[in-house]
């Protein structure tokens, strides 16, 4: 890349515009003519005052501006020819006689050779590892069997293109901040698939969210058709309009699609194949076969967009201008009701739409008239100056619908992802959606309490993440704290069940600056605290009651290696490091019989398939350790193992619709029959047991994400506590198939079984789900830090 843009420094510029995780560049080419490219500056400035309407010369204007089109690579690293094709499009696009100088007079290209260079990195490491002197096509062969984690995610073990809305992972944030400051016409994401596969391009399969312009539909069939011209003068295959749809709003497609972009996504066979395999038709795949059909369609794609320049820029800027003038969907403003328990969790949604761009101000004292999302009805609700209000007729307006409608419209249930991820139940805050627009009030402003002082102790309220952040601060540092089991009335205020205490007692070794330090680090880590002046309350327990426990540091453990899903231990890895701050080890599963357990209090089963969970036998060696005190942890499919060990954990059944009514399925219907089975992804509204310590900081009740059909039956007084149970009404959002739906029904999703002096904590559902499922990771602080006996 640095060879390119010295050698030709008049069309090309590189950058870096960031870092991955562990350490490696994130770079990024711009590619036109000399002319664009001596303007380079004012062209992406010029591009964003169309997009923020600040620009509106009309047809001459828009005439005189390319057309801005980027290219991403290898967002998944071991899809690796994703990367061989960025650098021979690069080397297409700048050869002396190539036909694609002409089109650079009408387009800027942006490349983004790599999107995930740790992934990359990984995969390409260990092939060249395993590789003989020459490859060897047989797909049984050693290089054609990537082994655990895979080169497929980043360091985390993230997917990062499903992390482009959520922003959980360092180069999501990078890139993003980028993207915003170009806001491309046209962003393609290349990508491989299985080996077997013929090519996919443009256009998409269905289902297309609602808010997706006529034009956007229309570009990709242009777009199809000339792929589909180059391909076809090859002889080679490929398929369109099926599988990849444009839904979910965190990929490398739609997520630019809902900003004015035309988003799509290109495959390639080709995971596994390394250098080279035989397919199922007895052919070889080649790494340059599959390298320059990516080439084709990435020059196919910038012809074509240099062909519609100005038609590109001027439905980008009705795009915008139709968000702010009309707005789009069907909601016209979105409010978030204020919440003092719930503060941290609004103040990092805030910081999510300030990434995206997304304006809100405070709300004003009225009233009005709109979808409460907790009741799925419309009613007539106050507004106050505390509230945030989301007005939907702004510049990311789209965005906007897409992130907060409650329920999103499918006309086809065969989706590629979730079909619900409305971000007031991600984060668990009470909110409406109004099809009248709410008047905005101010700017809205953190609030920043001063913490005043004590000599006695000081209270931490127990609501958030952010609270767990803190203690588990503490607790490294060495301050013995105490939570109080009940709620209790001091100081004028009611505390919730789980308020953590930072009390002189037990901490007499920090003698004068113990309160001092415990301020300083809540005020870095904008954190609440309440003083305390005695340990004697109005109402519950007083601090000295055995109802008030000592919080110990836990010493905790991961299981990952083969058997787990790597994406699903990456979630609580990153969890540790980068939001809780807490030490944790990861330990191989190969090794893991000869563990010692005792060096753990908490051992964390991440999804996956583990073997000591396959009966009774296998399990006593682990239950011995829970019954000494250890605590278990498990997300997931995982829990259905339990149902193995005779710990009185049953699974529900469903009956199957098709015996009970006697209608075979139609061979022909069969994957439609299927659905019927399944849920991509629904949100459901779950009823807490509140005084369990599962679920401290939370309001009686837990808005669930569930991707699969575990569920199990409630659990017998004398097996364990059942502490959250889904709705009988079915879901808040989401598609559920219609034999699914009775099963899920008030079934047990959150529960806990007691062993001896520890216990086995269970959550059918992900509630670490890709890290953006906000509302879900107190609970696992929960099953963390509390010891419920």
């Amino acid at each position: 890349m640095e060879y390119v843009a010295t050698k030709k420094s008049d069309q090309v510029e590189l950058r870096e515009y960031g870092r991955t995780q562990e350490g490696r560049p994130l770079l990024f080419l711009a590619i036109s003519s000399a002319n664009n490219l001596n303007r380079l500056e004012d062209i992406r400035k010029a591009n964003l005052a169309i997009a923020n309407g600040f620009l509106t010369g009309g047809a001459a204007q828009f005439k005189a501006l390319p057309a801005i089109v980027w290219l991403s690579y290898n967002v998944h690293g071991n899809e690796a020819s994703s990367t061989e094709a960025a650098m021979l499009t690069i080397y297409e696009l700048l050869r002396e006689g190539s036909d694609c100088a002409a089109w650079l007079n009408n387009t800027v290209v942006l490349i983004d050779p790599c999107l995930n260079p740790d992934g990359r990195d990984r995969y390409v490491n260990w092939y060249q590892s395993v590789v003989g002197k020459k490859f060897n096509p047989n797909p049984l062969s050693r290089e054609h069997q990537e082994p655990w984690p895979g080169g497929r995610s980043n360091h985390y073990y993230f997917d990062l293109n499903r992390d482009w809305a959520w922003l959980t992972q360092l180069e999501s944030q990078q890139r993003i901040k980028l993207y915003r400051s170009w806001m491309p016409h046209v962003h393609v994401d290349l990508h491989e698939q299985g080996y077997n596969e013929p090519y996919y391009f443009a256009p998409a399969a269905e289902p297309y969210h609602e808010i997706i312009t006529p034009w956007q539909r229309k570009f990709q069939q242009d777009i199809g058709a000339n792929h589909a011209r180059y391909f076809d003068q090859n002889g080679w295959l490929y398929f369109t309009r099926e599988r990849f749809d444009l839904l979910y709003p965190s990929y490398g497609d739609t997520y630019p699609v809902y900003n004015g972009s035309i988003g799509m996504t290109y495959e390639q066979g080709g995971i596994r194949a390394g250098l080279g395999i035989v397919n199922e038709d007895g052919d070889t795949l080649t790494l340059y076969a599959r390298l320059i059909h990516h080439v084709t369609t990435s020059l196919s794609t910038i012809e074509v967009s240099a062909r519609q320049q100005q038609k590109l820029i001027q439905e980008f800027a009705a795009f915008f201008e139709n968000a702010r003038n009309k707005g789009m969907g069907s909601f016209k403003s979105f409010v978030i009701k204020a919440d003092t328990r719930r503060e941290a969790y609004l103040q990092k949604l805030l910081t999510l739409l300030d990434a995206h761009g997304i304006e809100y101000k405070t709300g004003t004292n009225t009233s009005a008239k709109g979808y409460n999302y907790a009741t799925t009805k419309e009613e007539v609700f106050s507004i106050s100056s505390s509230d945030i209000v989301i007005n939907a007729a702004q510049t990311n307006g789209a965005l906007v619908q897409v992130l907060f409608e409650p329920r999103t419209q499918l006309v086809d249930s065969a989706t590629y992802d979730i079909t619900a991820w409305s971000l007031p139940y991600a984060y668990g805050l009470q909110a409406y959606a109004t099809k009248e627009k709410v008047a905005q009030g101010a700017s809205w402003k953190p609030t920043t309490a001063t913490i005043s002082s004590t000599t006695y102790g000081y209270a931490l309220p127990w609501n958030s993440p952010a609270a767990a952040t803190f203690a588990a601060r503490l607790l490294q540092a060495g301050v013995k704290l105490r939570y109080a089991e009940d709620s209790f009335f001091t100081e004028g205020k009611k505390f919730d069940p789980g308020t953590i205490l930072i009390l002189k007692t037990s901490n007499e070794s920090w003698g004068n600056q113990l309160f001092d330090k415990v301020v300083t680090w809540a005020n870095e880590q904008a954190v609440n605290l309440v003083p305390l002046s005695s340990g004697l309350v109005q109402q519950g327990a007083d601090f000295g009651s055995d109802k008030v426990h000592p919080l110990s540091a836990p010493r905790v453990a991961l299981l990952s290696g083969e058997g787990t899903y790597s994406l699903s231990v990456g979630e609580v890895w990153h969890f540790f490091e980068q939001q809780l701050n807490y030490p944790i080890t990861l330990l191989n599963v190969n090794s893991f019989s000869s563990a010692d357990l005792a060096a753990f209090d908490v051992l964390v089963l991440a999804e996956g398939r583990y073997r000591f969970l396959e009966n009774k036998d296998s399990f006593e060696g682990v239950q011995k350790w829970i019954q000494g005190g250890g605590r278990l942890i498990l997300l997931g499919e995982t829990t259905r193992q339990l149902t193995k060990l005779d710990l009185g954990l049953v699974l529900r059944k469903e009956e199957d619709a098709a015996e009970k009514n006697g209608s075979p399925v139609l061979f022909k219907n069969r994957e439609r029959d299927q659905l019927s089975a399944i849920t991509t992804g629904s949100i459901w509204r779950v009823s807490l047991d509140a005084s369990h310590p599962l679920a401290f900081g939370y309001p009686g009740f837990y808005y669930s994400l569930k991707t699969d059909a575990t569920i199990f039956e409630s659990l017998k007084e004398d097996k364990g506590w059942n502490v959250g149970q889904t709705q009988q009404e079915g879901p808040l959002a989401g598609f559920v198939g219609s034999r699914l739906q009775p099963k899920l029904n008030g079934g047990l999703v959150i529960g806990q079984l007691p062993v001896g002096r520890g216990n086995i904590s269970f959550f059918a559902d992900n509630i670490l789900f890709r890290n953006f499922w906000e509302n879900g990771k107190l609970l696992f602080c929960n099953a963390l830090f509390f010891n419920a006996r």
